[in-house]
């Protein structure tokens, strides 16, 4: 695949943080004075939804006129666009299940490797509790570039398998997502650019197209609830994101929704920030959930949710491993969809806020269910 040579001015690249300016012209990871993440800005165009939107890309490349790479150079393999299917009583639920690897991480490393490669970048890299490795080893694969995944090894089998399938090199760590990045970093080959959430400035664009879409299958309004199951945070990032473009270009006649962040009981940075009244994460102590996803005790886009909670007037709350079993095999029973236990963790989340009337008759409520729950199972054939 050839590099891209297009005019990148257009673009601009600062830390979400500190404002530093950085080069987009060149592969970025985190700030180079704060640590921080790195935000991509794209101009945004002038026009009506019906101008900019190519409807005839049944994908998330269909918004590339606010996407910081074209259609016409995306590593992709049909990414995006999923089903927002509506159960009636004001609620729906947008299925990421059906993405190309089963899961939303699809739309962040389409995007990531999209650029990168565009970039000149030789391979990949990144820890992983599971989708997100499987996703960076397909898109890698698709690329022709090589990949490394870390992985928890206590990582559902299946996904594991998953990533070898696609031909990525995968190293089990004993630990949590963040002592696989730290085997990555001590270990991992130099030559490959991380991918890691938030820790690179593209996924988040990847994800952001999940708000495009609810505007787009809301037939240009926006729902009045977003619940979503948080772990690194890129897809909540990504949406709130969205939402201030759409205002920005004149899309959105009101509010945006109020953003709800769900995380479990056993590893919950953001919860507990939250309820604090603090504005960044501190690591959280002794992780424990099967909802792996969410195993993510140290999100360097912490402050991040927090903003995009704080700035919709959402909330974020627990909830318990029993909760998540429970609603996740409830929920696949009454819709039909292959519910993820991150996707109940979300399911349950609505439960408890609308029976405590925090959400309310009146409010529609789109709840995600991230990826699919046949990727936990033990069974890879």
């Amino acid at each position: 695949m050839s590099r891209d040579t297009r005019d990148r001015s257009r673009l601009g690249l600062r830390c979400f943080s500190c404002q530093e300016e950085h080069d987009p012209a060149q592969l970025n990871n985190v700030c180079r004075v704060c640590g921080m993440p790195l935000e991509i800005s794209v101009p945004l165009p002038k026009g009506t939804p019906e101008d900019l939107i190519d409807t005839a890309l049944e994908s998330m490349w269909r918004y590339g006129t606010v996407l910081p790479i074209p259609a016409d150079r995306a590593v992709s393999l049909g990414e995006g666009w999923t089903p927002l299917l509506d159960l009636g009583d004001g609620v729906w639920v947008k299925d990421e299940s059906v993405n190309p690897t089963a899961s939303f991480k699809d739309r962040g490393m389409s995007m990531a490797i999209s650029a990168a490669v565009s970039l000149g970048a030789e391979g990949f890299a990144a820890p992983s509790a599971g989708n997100a490795g499987v996703a960076l080893a397909a898109y890698g694969a698709r690329a022709g570039l090589p990949v490394m995944v870390a992985m928890p090894e206590d990582t559902p089998l299946r996904m594991i398998e998953r990533c070898r399938e696609y031909g990525a090199h995968v190293e089990s760590v004993a630990g949590t997502i963040g002592d696989a990045g730290k085997w990555l970093a001590e270990h991992g080959n130099p030559q490959h650019f991380d991918v890691s959430t938030l820790k690179e400035p593209y996924r988040v664009e990847g994800k952001k197209t999940m708000g495009y879409e609810l505007y787009e299958q809301f037939r240009g309004e926006l729902p009045d609830v977003v619940i979503y199951p948080t772990g690194g945070g890129t897809g909540l990032v990504g949406m709130w994101k969205a939402w201030n473009e759409m205002e920005a270009m004149g899309w959105l006649d009101g509010k945006a929704p109020r953003m709800v962040s769900v995380q479990a009981e056993g590893c919950a940075p953001v919860v507990s920030a939250f309820l604090r009244g603090e504005t960044k994460t501190v690591p959280f102590p002794s992780p424990e959930t099967k909802a792996y996803g969410l195993r993510v005790p140290s999100p360097i886009g912490g402050f991040l949710c927090l903003r995009a909670i704080a700035e919709t007037g959402g909330t974020a709350l627990t909830v318990t491993e029993a909760e998540i079993e429970a609603a996740t095999s409830v929920a696949a029973d009454l819709t039909g969809i292959d519910f993820c236990p991150e996707g109940g963790a979300a399911w349950a989340g609505w439960q408890r806020l609308r029976a405590d009337g925090w959400i309310t008759d009146s409010d529609r409520v789109v709840i995600w269910n991230t990826g699919s729950g046949r990727m936990y199972s033990e069974d890879v054939s």
